[in-house]
């Protein structure tokens, strides 16, 4: 199964490779002086390589006990080949030996990937005499590095390049590096060791564009077509933007940027402004963890560093990543709450529920189908490397038959191997979306009694979330002796019912919010402080509280003490997040508001369900094309951080003025408007909360351009904002 807690899980495994060999090497292991000579006999494996195969026969090339078969033949005339081409001086040949890998330096220290020149091999392309094409193939080798050091230790093995004749198979390479070895270092290695595999290989062949790719290439045409020959119109035809057709305005980019890069400067009363400020910072939490992944991953020349990183306080803030999706429940379920309400309350308890549910579902799917596209048909187009593709957050083969799980947003129940995996998120929250109207309608007709019955919900999901951990024996940090990560993640993360904490949180702190509209609640300096230190106590406990715990910690935590960290870290995150929004709203909120509802964030807000769906697919292209080793460090990931982040910017502008806004124009025009007509105002006595103005009125909430207004309630992307949630309850076209 796709596994939903990304961060968790491959960060959990990317760290467990260096710990599990990192506590040794730091202890200080003593290694036998003539095993390390052994070791430095195959240091430069391919001068050794070649000098022992001059007369390569055909038997060298075929495993024992099987057949010669075609591809053998014409993997010994290659290699034939290739060793006349050394002897006689020839340049392609000796390219063929340079761009090998050796056994690199400072394998003590966890440098255990030699990428050697991937470039050099699958550039040779070289005419035979036959008529025949020699190309190269560039393999990684994955050598014994235990077993040559005579198992002095857990140290893991180490990856080399290799590059023979693209006509020799992985197995034609792996029968002869193994008796390279036996015959240099007397190594002796089972049948079942595999030193090379096929999915390690590459060549400068590329496969044609099959019928799912061209239709991506097209759809994109066609939409970048219109978006082009409106943004024409609108500079050099339409001298009247008023006079704009609508048909046009819906494509310009011109009109669409526009109202992207509008910002409100002046303070509003009517508007949560601070929403902005959540939704940048937890977009940009995500994708910090993220990169961290790609870093551990890398092919680093000091991997076992990762051992002492990760024993670091700061450890927890990338690790407990996650809880940014928790932030976005809370907006979503809080804003779901807030503006539901607001139009029940002009409608009279109506709710166009078929209505909101179209519109949600149209305002998410045309980024999330072209994001399938992407990441399933251009994404392996778009570039090349000795490492590409092995950065992929899950196998994106897999949408070949799965796709339209994730299109009908049941992918988390639906499937075992979902296709993007960083849209669980999606799935929960349009299945909590669905839900809405039944806890709207309840909190509407009966009030207080309502919302009381959502907390009783909110408790006991949370307690069954608080059994299933118990009676499993589930472990989140994998050192309380329980089934460790992988088994933590399915149950706990990827059902709507194990994660919907936050989402109530955020709905009932809505309610609240709708109920206090119109009035100022006055508090004491004391409670202001007691407000704010009781609030980043819940959300430091919600990071920290792991850390002396987990993998490379010598604490260790039971399945009870664990059971309530997770229940209740999944309220009280969204807790903590309650006060900020209430002391921003009501003038408490000091440096943090004025930080939170900077004027800079609301761009950013406008573009983070495109930068969430894309932020994924430029880290695996730059992470692929890493063509040398890199260095762990801190300092490091910030800088792949700052040019993943700023592409994953540039690619969702893109994605807003292709898709996202055009379509949001679109739907704009089709939808039919069904909103209420207005009421005349009636004068109500001074003491009627309901006619004094709203500090927060939902429907000022938006953006002003629908189209900048996202559905899009992904891990980092932004909840429904208030005003498109207004419209698509109403059932109004938006504007």
């Amino acid at each position: 199964m796709a596994k939903v807690s990304v961060v968790i899980l491959i960060f959990g495994l990317a760290v467990t490779r260096a710990l599990d060999f990192g506590p040794e090497l730091n202890q200080g292991i003593e290694l036998d002086a003539q095993d390390y000579q052994r070791l430095n006999k195959v240091r430069h494996l391919s001068e050794q390589f070649f000098s022992h195969y001059k007369n390569v026969t055909l038997d060298d090339l075929v495993p024992q006990g099987r057949l010669p078969t075609v591809s053998d033949l014409q993997c010994y005339a290659d290699f034939a080949q290739l060793t006349a081409g050394l002897t006689t001086g020839s340049l392609w040949a000796y390219r063929m030996i340079d761009s090998w890998g050796s056994i690199p330096s400072g394998i003590l220290k966890g440098h255990l990937k030699d990428l050697g020149h991937y470039d050099e091999c699958i550039d040779i392309e070289q005419s035979m005499a036959s008529g025949s094409t020699l190309l190269g193939k560039y393999c990684l080798a994955s050598l014994p590095l235990q077993q040559l050091l005579g198992n002095a230790g857990r140290i893991m093995n180490v990856q080399t390049a290799v590059c023979f004749p693209s006509s020799c198979s992985a197995t034609n390479m792996d029968t002869l590096l193994r008796r390279v070895l036996k015959q240099l270092v007397g190594l002796e290695l089972n049948a079942n060791q595999n030193l090379v595999s096929e999915n390690s290989c590459k060549t400068s062949e590329r496969e044609a564009y099959d019928g799912g790719t061209i239709a991506a290439i097209v759809i994109l045409s066609v939409f970048g077509g219109a978006v082009l020959l409106s943004t024409l119109y609108d500079y050099f035809v339409c001298e009247d933007q008023k006079k704009l057709p609508a048909i046009m305005k819906v494509f310009s980019a011109r009109a669409n940027s526009r109202s992207l890069f509008r910002i409100t400067t002046k303070p509003n009363p009517n508007v949560i402004e601070c929403l902005h400020g959540l939704r940048g910072m937890s977009l940009i939490w995500v994708c910090f963890g993220h990169d961290y992944i790609i870093g551990i991953t890398s092919p680093n020349i000091n991997l076992y560093e990762v051992y002492t990183w990760a024993k670091t306080p700061f450890t927890d803030v990338i690790k407990e990543g996650v809880f940014a999706v928790d932030s976005f429940f809370f907006i979503s379920g809080l804003l779901v709450a807030m503006v539901a309400l607001r139009s029940m309350e002009k409608a009279k308890g109506k709710l166009n529920i078929p209505l909101m549910y179209l519109h949600r579902y149209l305002r998410l799917t045309p980024i999330v189908a072209i994001s399938i596209l992407l990441y399933w048909k251009i994404l392996p187009y778009l570039g090349d490397g000795p490492l590409y593709g092995n950065w992929n957050f899950d196998s994106y083969d897999r949408c070949e038959g799965n796709w339209y799980w994730t299109l009908l947003y049941i992918q988390n129940y639906a499937t075992d191997s979902e296709c993007l995996a960083h849209t669980w998120y999606l799935a929960i929250d349009m299945q909590l979306y669905i839900i809405a109207p039944i806890l709207l309608i309840v909190v509407y007709k009966w009030g207080k009694k309502g919302a009381s019955a959502v907390l009783l919900l909110l408790l006991g999901l949370a307690a069954y979330l608080f059994s299933i951990i118990v009676i499993n024996n589930y472990s989140l940090v994998g050192g309380g002796g329980g089934g460790g990560p992988d088994d933590y993640s399915e149950d706990l993360e990827h059902y709507t019912h194990n994660r919907a904490s936050g989402w109530l949180v955020g709905f009932l702190f809505g309610y609240f919010l709708h109920t206090i509209r119109g009035k100022t609640i006055k508090l004491s300096r004391p409670a202001v402080w007691v407000g704010w230190i009781t609030c980043l106590a819940l959300l430091f406990t919600c990071i920290f509280a792991m850390y002396p715990y987990g993998i490379g910690k010598t604490n260790t935590l039971s399945s009870v003490s664990e059971a309530f960290y997770v229940s209740l870290s999944r309220i009280a995150w969204p807790l903590g997040l309650s006060w900020v929004v209430f002391a921003c709203v009501q003038g408490y909120g000091g440096l943090a508001n004025s930080f939170l509802t900077s004027p800079l964030w609301q761009p950013l807000s406008k573009l983070s369900f495109c930068v969430y769906m894309g932020h994924l697919l430029i880290q695996n292209l730059n992470g692929g094309r890493t063509r040398v080793n890199t260095y762990f460090s801190n300092y490091d990931i910030m800088l792949r951080f700052w040019q993943d982040f700023g592409f994953s910017v540039l690619l969702a502008y893109v994605m807003y003025i292709l898709i996202e806004a055009p379509c949001g124009g679109l739907e704009s025009l089709i939808l039919p408007n069904r909103r209420p007509a207005p009421q005349p105002k009636v004068q109500a006595p001074e003491t009627s909360p309901k006619n004094i103005p709203s500090p927060v009125d939902p429907e000022k909430q938006a953006p002003e351009s629908s189209a900048a207004a996202s559905d899009g309630a992904v891990a980092s992307a932004p909840p429904l904002d208030s005003k498109t949630q207004l419209q698509a309850i109403e059932g109004n076209e938006t504007s």
